[in-house]
């Protein structure tokens, strides 16, 4: 994933991996190098970086738990405890083994530690639909950040629509 960062230079997304290594690829000529990043991994998240080729970019450490694939599906969420019971209609923004972002639009009594249920269907071939209890994690406005309740029961057709 490229996006331009400062003065226009390329900024490339890179996961890293349990052994905190991060595989890192070239824009421009596409070669590929593995590199250790562990120590970074508490501080800077972003480094500059020039290819052998003489092409400069800039790459942005994820040190996520897990792959979070962004996504643009349209589904439902209900409140199921807290004050305030409610749902409506959600958009997910991102889902990855763990957790699930979403954005609702207008206003909501939405808090961390109240528990949903998630419905949505997956834009794979099959279009699963998923039905997932989750507990909101965070709050930001319109963009609500959950953690499945039983992430060892993630799915196979979750599991596989998540390989990058």
């Amino acid at each position: 994933m490229l996006s331009n960062g400062q003065h226009g230079m390329k900024i490339q997304k890179s996961f890293v991996k349990t052994n905190d290594t991060a595989s890192i690829r070239c824009p421009d000529c596409g070669l590929v190098k593995n590199i250790s990043v562990g120590k970074f991994r508490n501080n800077r998240h972003t480094l500059k970086t020039r290819c052998s080729c003489g092409s400069s970019f800039l790459v942005a450490l994820d040190f996520r738990r897990h792959y979070r694939k962004p996504t643009t599906i349209i589904g439902m969420y209900t409140l199921i405890c807290g004050s305030y019971p409610g749902g409506g209609k959600m958009q997910v923004r991102n889902i990855s083994r763990s957790g699930v972002g979403f954005s609702i639009s207008g206003k909501h009594n939405i808090t961390i530690g109240q528990k949903a249920l998630l419905n949505f269907r997956l834009d794979d071939k099959k279009q699963t639909v998923l039905t997932k209890k989750v507990i909101i994690k965070n709050v930001r406005k319109n963009t609500i950040g959950c953690e499945f309740i039983n992430q060892s029961q993630i799915g196979k057709d979750l599991g596989f629509y998540l390989q990058p």
